[in-house]
């Protein structure tokens, strides 16, 4: 009998094991066997009776997910709009959170749309392999989430208004036991609006005990002119104090780009957004398109967004992990300290329990510049 819970993979999809299948969603939401589509609308039963949450009040937490385990999500699809008539920054209003066994502070937590790689509050294309946002902000995420004993996984709106529609599909398998070895996934959203100079910009911290570290998000507001891309990435790993264990070469470097990721069209130098399995650049804009309005344009700082995964080279840890990064630019004269406005969100997997997370910044200081 093949057992091996984890590969799920082309070639291995010949091959048994004894999981069961589920899936949660607004029609099944304990995704009980043989209750799906059952609810009725005008078609009649079981046609498209719910097929989604009707209205996040502000100020409310949502349970989108209680599953007694053992088990494993492997698929998680989301979407919603991304305005109403109050404001233009609901993905950034929206905070998702997983909760593992008897865990009280969240494994993961994040605006929903930085989770999905989506920041600044605004929708983007992104084609990579455990994350993919397609359009119009179709949701979706392949990173498997294991948990022996339970899992819980909420939405909390704050947002100004009510949200009118919230969609999802959580599908996961339950099995008899997990293998011993199994870690739990991780994920955190950090942010300073404003650098400081000559200090590194902290990704992820605090992180104590053994695990492997399996990507990066990057939201960066440019608040300087000229080059910002050359601050090294730093991986501090098992006692690591002063210098780090690993250390990159540039920030466009650890996204797989090279020389600014710039080509150059008549005279003017123009920047290529991409997505690959493993890295990208999806998002690049210097303009508010969402706002309209008499008395202003539609300028603001240009912003960036990059996603890095650690899926073929994982970084493992022991003991513990910290993960920081330069703000280091390049102008004319050579290279120059920068101060920016840099948000993240750090993946992970360790084994529980972990280090509770600093209070997520409230919703005013997480809005775009």
């Amino acid at each position: 009998m093949f057992n091996n819970l984890f590969m799920n993979g082309l070639s291995t999809l010949p091959l048994m094991n004894n999981g069961k299948s589920r899936a949660i969603t607004a029609e099944n939401p304990h995704g009980e066997k043989g209750k799906g589509g059952m609810a009725a609308s005008n078609l009649g039963k079981s046609r498209k009776g719910s097929p989604c949450l009707r209205g996040l009040a502000p100020g409310s937490t949502t349970t989108l997910a209680e599953i007694e385990g053992p088990g494993i999500i492997q698929y998680i699809w989301i979407t919603v709009t991304d305005k109403t008539e109050a404001d233009y920054f609901v993905l950034r209003d929206l905070v998702i959170r997983f909760y593992w066994d008897d865990e009280e502070e969240p494994s993961v937590e994040s605006p929903l749309g930085d989770f999905f790689c989506n920041g600044f509050g605004r929708g983007c294309i992104i084609n990579s392999m455990p994350i993919v946002v397609n359009p119009t902000r179709g949701m979706n995420c392949y990173f498997p989430m294991p948990f022996r004993k339970k899992t819980r996984i909420t939405i909390e709106n704050q947002h100004e208004v009510e949200v009118p529609a919230f969609f999802y599909q959580i599908d996961y398998c339950l099995y008899d036991e997990l293998p011993e070895e199994t870690a739990y996934f991780h994920a955190q959203w950090k942010r300073e609006r404003l650098t400081e100079k000559q200090k590194d910009y902290t990704i992820l911290d605090g992180v104590k005990g053994k695990g492997q570290y399996i990507g990066t998000y990057i939201a960066l507001t440019t608040l300087e002119r000229y080059w910002w891309g050359e601050g090294e990435l730093k991986v501090y790993l098992d006692g690591d104090e002063d210098y780090p264990t690993i250390c990159g070469t540039g920030m466009e470097d650890y996204f797989g780009g090279a020389w600014s990721f710039a080509l150059q069209e008549d005279g003017k130098t123009v920047e290529n957004t991409y997505c690959t399995p493993f890295l990208g650049y999806p998002y690049y804009s210097h303009h508010d398109e969402e706002v309209h309005n008499l008395y202003h344009n539609d300028d603001c700082p240009p912003m960036r967004g990059f996603y890095r995964w650690h899926i073929m080279d994982p970084i493992r840890f022991a003991e513990d992990i910290r993960v920081t990064i330069q703000q280091i630019g390049v102008n004319h004269k050579g290279l120059f300290e920068r101060q920016d406005d840099l948000a993240s969100v750090a993946y992970w997997y360790q084994a529980e329990p972990h280090t509770p997370f600093v209070p997520l910044m409230k919703k005013e200081d997480r809005w775009p510049r």
